[in-house]
Order: structure tokens, then C-alpha cells, then sequence
């Protein structure tokens, strides 16, 4: 009971300081592995070009991501953050676009698509980018209804850096496995597995999905990358928890599809009212007119 105490204290001051900004935002995968060409399809590089800065200028930087509908995005929510790091719901950049379904960026494969809408959950640091067309022939990733346990193995893909003193992100997709090391209320605390104890989160990883894998099932998201110490590292990265999202992520995705679906409807009352002033109005002037013989319209 001792044990189980500590490991829960452990994870709650872990999170403390990832929220107070102890740790910074993890940003591909130190000693991970290379992707085989068409391996994890549903993963996301988001690329934000002419973001503004604090002091006016601006920069270019990057994401990772999954895609779990058509039309539709999750990355961690620090990815998308104004000129003073508040987090918001809006595109920031110039151009923010993702790539789905490319192993190698350097490659053709997959698409590319602008990202047209952010929706910034209220409790975790997630994320929802809105696409501007729906991707089709890639499976989306499943959302896993339930957290990991302690000790289950999870997955990691991203487009981030190999190491933290690297300037540029791996061209190419990596992944590592992971160990869950503790759940808290909102994140994961995992540590490295596979292919080393030292496997870990790097920058530009940010939003990465980590997502349970079975034998006999479809792979489930259980969380994206949020924040982590120096890469390579052993020990604790912290994963934001997305189990625990699914009411808010149906009630995004319903309310962006269903954006322009009152438009039609809209314009058809207007044009419905429009045509009952006017009959009114005629129906007024023929009773005007009443008292004198009936005038009749030229035909047309």
C-alpha cells in the first residue's frame, strides 16, 4: 500500500511540474527506431511555417500528431500557442499544414493538407486540428476508451529530432516502445523500453501519439506526447492522457462537421421571408385597389 502511495505522489509531482513549467515541452525519438515504409499510417507530421515570436519576428517549428477521423487532427495542446505561449484555439502561423501517411517526408507518398481549425481541450494539454479535406485510404487511430495500467507497454511514433542538440527533425518517422510507469488524473509517466532503456521523447515529438498495441485488435490511443526532460534520457517523459476525452472530442468533431450545415437552411428562411413580405405587400395593395375595377398585370 506504501509503494502504491509513493508511485501515485510521484506522478502528482511530476505533473505539478510540468504544469509549472519545470519541464519543457517535449519537442523524433532519441534511439528510436526507423518506421518501415507504410508503417503507422494514421501519424501526423503538423508543420508551422512563419509563427510570431515574443519580440515581433517569427520562426518555423513543428509537431507530431495522429489522425483519428477524416477530417480531423490530435496533437498536444502547447502546439499551438501566440507570440506570448498562451495556448490557443487558432491557428498561429502563416501556414500550418499536415502530412499524413508519409513515412519518409522526403517522399510523395500520403497527403498534405492545411489546417484549417484548433480546439484546445479544457483540462490536458491537447489539442484538435480541423483539416481542410478529409483524408481518405488511411485507417484513423482508434481512441482507447480506458487508461493503461502501470506496467503495460505502449507505443510512440513522431516526426521530432533523434537527439536535443540536433537542429533539424528526422526526415524520417521513428518509434520506440514505452512502459508505463504510472496514470494520473490527466497524464501518463513513461520511461523507455525498447530498443533502449534511453529511448525518449526528443522536440517536435510534441503531440505524438502513444497507443496500445494487440495481436488481436486495432491500435488504441491512450495519450500524446506533452512534455519531458533533455533527450536522450532515462526516466519519466510525461504523456497527456486522451481516454478520458471522448464526449469532448465527438462533441469538436460534430460541431465542425455541422458548421456549415445551417447555412442552407438559413438562407432558405430568408428567402421564404423575403417572399412573404412581398405577398404581403400585394395582397395590401390589391385591397387598396379594391374599391376599383381589378387591374390587370402584363403578362410576361
Amino acid at each position: 500500500m506504501r509503494r502504491v502511495l509513493l508511485r501515485c505522489l510521484h506522478v502528482l509531482v511530476v505533473a505539478v511540474v510540468a504544469v509549472m513549467g519545470g519541464a519543457r515541452p517535449a519537442a523524433a525519438i532519441a534511439y528510436g527506431d526507423d518506421v518501415p515504409e507504410g508503417g503507422y499510417p494514421f501519424s501526423v507530421r503538423l508543420t508551422m511555417t512563419g509563427l510570431p515570436t515574443g519580440d515581433g519576428g517569427t520562426r518555423d517549428s513543428s509537431c507530431s500528431g495522429a489522425l483519428i477521423a477524416p477530417r480531423w487532427v490530435i496533437t498536444a495542446g502547447h502546439c499551438f500557442r501566440d507570440g506570448d505561449g498562451r495556448h490557443v484555439s487558432r491557428t498561429v502561423a502563416r501556414s500550418t499544414t499536415a502530412t499524413v501517411g508519409r513515412t519518409d517526408l522526403r517522399g510523395t507518398a500520403g497527403r498534405q493538407i492545411d489546417v484549417i481549425g484548433v480546439h484546445q481541450a479544457e483540462t490536458g494539454d491537447v489539442a484538435l486540428a480541423e483539416l481542410e479535406t478529409a483524408v481518405t485510404g488511411i485507417e484513423p487511430l482508434r481512441m482507447a476508451t480506458s487508461p493503461p495500467a502501470a506496467g503495460e507497454k505502449v507505443r510512440l511514433t513522431g516526426y521530432g529530432r533523434t537527439e536535443d542538440t540536433d537542429v533539424e527533425t528526422s526526415p524520417r518517422l521513428q518509434t520506440g516502445v514505452f512502459i508505463v510507469d504510472g496514470v494520473g488524473a490527466s497524464v501518463l509517466e513513461v520511461s523507455g523500453s525498447s530498443p533502449r532503456p534511453d529511448t525518449s521523447a526528443c522536440p517536435h515529438d510534441s503531440g505524438g501519439p502513444y497507443f496500445r498495441e494487440r495481436p488481436d485488435a486495432a491500435p488504441e490511443l491512450v495519450a500524446v506526447v506533452s512534455t519531458g526532460p533533455e533527450c536522450p534520457h532515462t526516466g519519466a517523459d510525461l504523456g497527456a492522457r486522451t481516454d478520458g476525452l471522448a464526449a469532448w472530442i465527438t462533441g469538436t468533431m460534430d460541431s465542425g462537421r455541422n458548421g456549415g450545415r445551417f447555412l442552407l437552411p438559413a438562407a432558405l428562411v430568408l428567402v421564404a421571408a423575403g417572399a412573404l413580405a412581398v405577398a404581403v405587400i400585394v395582397r395590401r395593395g390589391g385591397r387598396a385597389r379594391s374599391a376599383g375595377a381589378a387591374t390587370r398585370l402584363p403578362s410576361r
